[in-house]
């Protein structure tokens, strides 16, 4: 994942547009927007992802005390641009340790949420506990976004999902309990937004979730 494109569902090889196709090959998923390699965490690389996104890149800002950057990752092209894009954070848990927060916001069908929150299929609607009130609300750009537990995860995490701006928008949360992190309604901002209050954003190592 570091070093070329891959499959944002499986982490595969993909084959990029040729003679045969004019999309990002799978040879399990199909036609993709291809993953394109990690970004190590810095304000210049933030600004490489907001220029090419076609989707939000949300981050919470300001960021919880203690919390850092910790990388940034695209789904898309030169020709489609971003269709996927998800922002690492770390910082205190709320019930001690560390926690990391993975947010991801794409276009239905890429798949890049459902690979990091660990569930069979491509976008959370199926796996949302929706029969209820939402779980959790967060400010996702100055609105009040409802966000739902997503089931049938891995047992070290929490997910939630919703929906912001017609998007998808997932929260992938590590350890499990410091889900408790999503309580707090968190301020979201697409950092396409954000000016030059981003060149104050601290920075961390690059986080291995990205990896996964």
């Amino acid at each position: 994942m570091r070093g070329e494109p891959s499959c944002p569902k499986c982490g595969g090889r993909v084959r990029a547009p040729g003679l045969f196709s004019d999309s990002w090959q799978c040879d399990v998923h199909g036609a993709v927007h291809p993953l394109q390699p990690v970004i190590p965490p810095s304000v210049e690389a933030l600004g490489v992802v907001t220029h090419r996104s076609q989707v939000p890149v949300w981050m919470p800002w300001p960021l919880p005390v203690g919390w850092l950057f910790t990388g940034v990752a695209y789904a898309g092209d030169d020709r489609s641009g971003g269709r996927a894009a998800v922002v690492a954070c770390s910082g205190p848990a709320p019930l001690g340790g560390v926690g990391e927060l993975l947010l991801i916001a794409e276009e239905p069908g890429v798949g890049l949420g459902a690979r990091y929150a660990g569930i069979d299929g491509v976008d959370p609607g199926p796996h949302m506990c929706t029969g209820t009130r939402p779980q959790s609300k967060v400010l996702a750009a100055g609105r009040p976004t409802p966000l739902w537990h997503v089931g049938d995860v891995p047992e070290d995490r929490a997910v939630f999902a919703g929906e912001a701006r017609g998007l998808w928008l997932w929260a992938v949360v590590w350890p499990e309990k410091s889900g408790l992190l999503m309580y707090d309604e968190l301020v979201l901002t697409d950092l396409r937004e954000a000016g030059s209050e981003v060149e104050l954003l601290p920075c961390g190592a690059l986080s291995p979730r990205l990896l996964d």
